[in-house]
């Protein structure tokens, strides 16, 4: 791997970061306003606010009742393997991430209940339609205790094609640090975790698209 690229691209960052201008343009609005439009404007903010992303959800207990569960890591460090698993799709069959090795990968943790996570999923759809022949993929893991009870029929509304998994036990979630909804990694074709993307985001935007298209032309 090319050195400096566990930092990922700057201007990649830059385009990502956006509740600045969101949160600026708030204010500006409420400025001057009368009080009763002040409470207006501050709730409208919360709200904002709270799109950015959902907590996990995910408990920190190591133990329940004498059963183990999951733990949650630190997440992985980019420029390290992105540490493997095996989990099931909506069809019942198993998915491991080393099957994806040689494609570069947008690994997507996400649930149903999230706002945000269902916000960024049409973008995610139209650049893996454009790019899965390419070698381009994505792999949509859900934490939704329900598993395919409520994520198939989300996936029939929104007409996903991508793979969705299911991690009902945060097991998968714990071993990538995964703390909020939508959190992203993009893998690149050695399996080496390249960049981590906190809260949902235009994976269809030129800036995105330019990203996925460098770690495609690599080896």
């Amino acid at each position: 791997m090319k050195s400096g690229r566990a930092d990922a691209p700057v201007e990649v960052k830059a385009v990502y970061n956006s509740w600045g201008s969101v949160t600026a343009w708030i204010k500006n609005v409420c400025e001057g306003e009368a009080l009763t439009w002040k409470l207006v404007c501050c709730l409208g903010m919360l709200v904002v606010l709270s799109g950015v992303a959902c907590d996990s959800g995910y408990s920190d207990q190591k133990e329940s009742s004498g059963n183990a569960v999951a733990v949650r890591r630190a997440p992985p460090a980019m420029g390290s393997p992105a540490p493997d698993f095996q989990l099931i799709d909506l069809q019942g069959n198993r998915q491991a991430l080393p099957d994806y090795h040689g494609k570069v990968v947008l690994l997507n943790f996400w649930a149903t209940w999230c706002g945000p996570c269902r916000v960024e999923m049409p973008s995610m759809e139209r650049v893996y339609q454009d790019l899965k022949d390419e070698g381009f993929a994505i792999l949509a893991i859900s934490s939704d205790p329900q598993g395919s009870i409520v994520t198939r029929p989300f996936v029939a509304s929104k007409g996903l094609t991508f793979p969705i998994l299911h991690d009902s036990d945060y097991r998968v979630s714990g071993s990538y640090g995964v703390r909020t909804l939508p959190m992203s990694f993009l893998i690149d074709r050695n399996g080496t975790l390249i960049q981590r993307v906190f809260g949902a985001r235009d994976w269809n935007s030129p800036e995105a698209r330019e990203l996925i298209h460098g770690l495609l032309q690599e080896s």
